[in-house]
C-alpha cells in the first residue's frame, strides 16, 4: 500500500474552545471589509443594563440574528433571539442565541458561486514584505515525511502550515475557556493582552456557567461588546472554503483522493469538504470526532460511557450551526491514548511540533488511508502545535498520571515507589455539606488547620472540592457573600487516587497539584435489583504526608520527584538538610 501524498495543515483560526468578546473601539481589516449589512448589525447592538444578580439579556432587534446564514428561519428563536429550549423550570428565561440552531444555509453541490449570499475572497500573491503578521496566514510549504508512513505501511508527503496568532490592535479581548485548557494557552493569550475567564469543563453548553453562557453574559454587561461566535459565524467555514481548500488544491495540482479533518466548531471540515466536493467529486472526506463527543454520524458511533476527554479543541456536546455533516463521507472516533501517542511519534520521528488533536487526525489517517490505492493522495489537517501542551502530553509523568503510559516505561525508581497509599497515616476525612455557608467553612478550615475540604451530599457522595484560598479570593472580590452556601465555590477539577494505588502515582499527582483526594468505591443495590457504583471520601493526601512517611535519609529522593519542576537540586539538598 503506497500513498504518494499525505499532508498536514496547521491553520490559523480561533480555536473551538475559545469564545471571544471584543470591544469594537476601532476596526482594521487586513482583508476586504464585511458587507455593509454586517456593520449595520454591529451598530444596531445597544448595551443593555444588567444588574449583578440578574441573568443578562440580549438586546431586542427587529430582525433577530437567528443564524450565521442570511436564510436561516426565525422560528428557531423567539423574539429578540431568545431560545427557551432545555431551560430549567425554575430558571429565569435566558435571552441568548443557541450555538446549535439549525442551519438553513443555501449552499448546494453544483450551485454557482455567483449565487452565494456571502462575501468570498481569492488567494492573492503574497508580497515579499508583509504588511502585518495577519498576512502570514496560508501559503504553507511542502515537507516530505519518512518514518510514520513506513511504520504503518504507507508512503507519504507532508504539508505543514505554521501559523502565528497576532493580537488585534486596538481591541479589548476577553477569552472564555473551560478549565481543562492548558496553562500555556492562558499564558500566551495573556501575553497578547487578552483577559482570561475560566469555566467548568463539565458544564453543558446550554448552562449559564458554560463558556457559551458566560460569553453571552459578558457581552451584555460590557458596552459595545461583540461575540465572534465561531459556532454560528458564516466566516468560519467560508475562510476554509475560500483559502484552506484552495491551498490544498493548488499544492496537490487539483488531485486529492482523501481528506482527514478533526471536527470542533465544524468550520474547517465544512469549508474544506464543500470546496473539494465541487472540485474533486471523488474525494473522500473523513471526519474525526473524539470519544465523549456527539458530532459523528451515525449516532451509534457516539455511544460511550466517557463524558470527558483530554484532547483539546475538538468535539462537543452539541452540533454547531456551521457544521455541515452531510458532506462528510465517513466518521471515525479517536481516543486520548492513541491521539497523544501518535502526537509524540510525530514529534519524535518526523520533527513535527504538533499538538494532541493533530495526533487524533493522524491516528485516524493511518487507518483510513489503507482503503486507498497505490498512488492516491490523502491530506491530513493538523490544527494545533506543541506550544500549548508543553506541560501536558510531552511529560512522561503527566501521561502516566492520566493513564496513557505505564510506569514500567520509566527508568530507575526509588524504593518507596510501589508502596500502596493505604500505608500512609491519613487522618479521618473532614467533609462539609453543600448547604454550609462560606463563612462557616472558612472558620472550620482555619480551626482544623486544613487548606481544602471535600463537599459531599447527605449520602456521602463527592460533589467537589473547596479550598481556603479560592473561597477567600471569591469573598474579597464579591463573587460570593459570607452567607452564601459553599456550593457556589465548588470546583470539580481535582485529582482522585485509590487506596491500592502506589506512592509513585501519588508523587506524579503532587508534581502538578497540591493535594489528591483518596477515595474508595462502594456498590449500592437498589430496590429494583439494580446496582450503582459511587465514590466515597477516605481522606486527603498532600506532599507533607508523603514526606512524613519516608525516613529522613531518603527524603531528598522524594523531594526530587515532587519538586523537580519547581526547585533546583541545590535547593532540594538544602530542604533535605532542614528536614534532618
Amino acid at each position: 500500500m503506497e500513498l504518494s501524498h499525505l499532508r498536514f495543515v496547521l491553520q490559523l483560526q480561533f480555536s473551538p474552545y475559545e469564545k471571544a468578546v471584543i470591544l469594537l473601539k476601532k476596526i482594521q481589516f487586513p482583508v476586504p471589509p464585511p458587507p455593509p449589512e454586517t456593520m449595520e448589525k454591529f451598530a444596531s447592538e445597544k448595551p443593555v443594563p444588567v444588574s449583578k444578580n440578574e441573568i443578562p439579556t440580549v438586546p431586542s432587534q427587529k430582525k433577530p440574528d437567528t443564524n450565521s446564514c442570511p436564510h436561516a428561519p426565525a422560528k428557531c428563536l423567539t423574539s429578540g433571539g431568545v431560545s427557551t429550549e432545555n431551560c430549567k423550570a425554575n430558571e429565569k428565561e435566558r435571552q441568548w442565541i443557541r450555538p446549535d440552531t439549525p442551519s438553513k444555509c443555501t449552499w448546494k453541490l453544483g450551485k454557482p458561486l455567483s449565487a452565494s449570499p456571502h462575501h468570498h475572497t481569492t488567494l492573492p500573491e503574497p508580497p515579499k514584505i508583509l504588511p502585518s503578521i495577519l498576512n502570514k496566514v496560508g501559503n504553507t510549504p511542502m515537507v516530505r515525511i519518512n518514518k510514520i508512513g513506513k511504520h504503518f505501511g504507507l508512503k507519504c508527503e507532508l504539508w505543514i502550515g505554521l501559523a502565528l496568532a497576532a493580537a488585534v490592535k486596538g481591541y479589548r479581548c476577553i477569552i472564555v475557556m473551560p478549565e481543562k485548557m492548558s496553562m500555556e494557552k492562558v499564558d500566551v493569550l495573556r501575553a497578547l493582552g487578552a483577559e482570561i475567564v475560566r469555566t467548568p469543563t463539565t458544564a453543558r453548553f446550554d448552562s449559564p456557567e458554560s463558556h457559551v453562557g458566560v460569553a453571552w453574559r459578558l457581552k451584555n454587561e460590557i458596552p459595545n461588546a461583540h461575540i465572534l461566535d465561531q459556532y454560528r459565524n458564516a466566516s468560519n467555514p467560508l475562510t476554509h472554503y475560500d483559502t484552506t481548500a484552495e491551498e490544498i488544491l493548488q499544492q496537490c495540482d487539483g488531485k486529492v483522493d482523501m481528506v482527514v479533518v478533526t471536527a470542533g466548531t465544524g468550520g474547517t471540515i465544512t469549508g474544506i469538504s464543500r470546496k473539494l466536493k465541487e472540485k474533486c467529486p471523488g474525494c473522500k472526506i473523513i471526519g474525526v470526532d473524539p470519544e465523549g463527543s456527539i458530532l459523528a454520524e451515525p449516532e451509534e458511533l457516539n455511544k460511550t460511557d466517557k463524558t470527558t476527554y483530554e484532547v483539546e479543541g475538538i468535539g462537543y456536546d452539541f452540533v454547531p450551526t456551521v457544521l455541515d455533516r452531510s458532506t462528510v463521507d465517513q466518521w471515525y472516533k479517536s481516543n486520548d491514548e492513541e491521539s497523544f501517542a501518535m502526537a509524540r511519534i510525530m514529534i519524535r520521528e518526523e520533527g513535527l511540533l504538533c499538538g494532541g488533536s493533530s495526533g487524533s487526525a493522524m491516528s485516524v489517517a493511518v487507518k483510513a488511508a489503507k482503503e486507498l490505492k497505490e498512488g492516491q493522495r490523502c491530506v491530513v489537517i493538523c490544527p494545533d502545535s506543541i506550544r500549548n501542551y508543553m506541560s501536558k502530553f510531552l511529560s512522561d509523568k503527566w501521561m502516566i498520571q492520566k493513564g496513557f503510559m505505564k510506569e514500567e516505561d520509566l527508568g530507575n525508581k526509588p524504593w518507596w515507589w510501589n508502596i500502596s497509599i493505604q500505608e500512609l497515616s491519613l487522618s479521618a476525612p473532614l467533609t462539609v455539606l453543600p448547604t454550609v455557608t462560606c463563612a462557616k467553612t472558612v472558620e472550620i478550615l482555619r480551626e482544623k488547620g486544613f487548606d481544602q475540604v471535600p463537599v459531599v451530599d447527605e449520602s456521602g457522595v463527592i460533589l467537589g472540592m473547596v479550598t481556603l484560598g479560592n473561597m477567600l479570593s471569591s469573598l474579597l472580590v464579591g463573587k460570593v457573600k459570607p452567607s452564601d452556601e459553599v456550593r457556589k465555590v465548588i470546583y470539580k477539577q481535582f485529582q482522585q487516587i485509590n487506596l491500592k494505588d502506589n506512592l509513585g502515582k501519588l508523587s506524579h499527582i503532587l508534581e502538578i497539584d497540591h493535594f489528591a483526594l483518596v477515595v474508595h468505591e462502594q456498590i449500592q443495590y437498589h430496590t429494583d435489583g439494580s446496582s450503582s457504583k459511587r465514590q466515597m471520601v477516605f481522606g486527603i493526601v498532600t506532599a507533607i504526608d508523603l514526606l512524613n512517611f519516608v525516613p529522613p535519609h531518603t527524603q531528598c529522593s522524594v523531594l526530587s520527584f515532587i519538586f523537580s519542576p519547581l526547585i533546583s537540586s541545590r535547593a532540594a539538598f538544602i530542604l533535605h538538610i532542614l528536614l534532618m
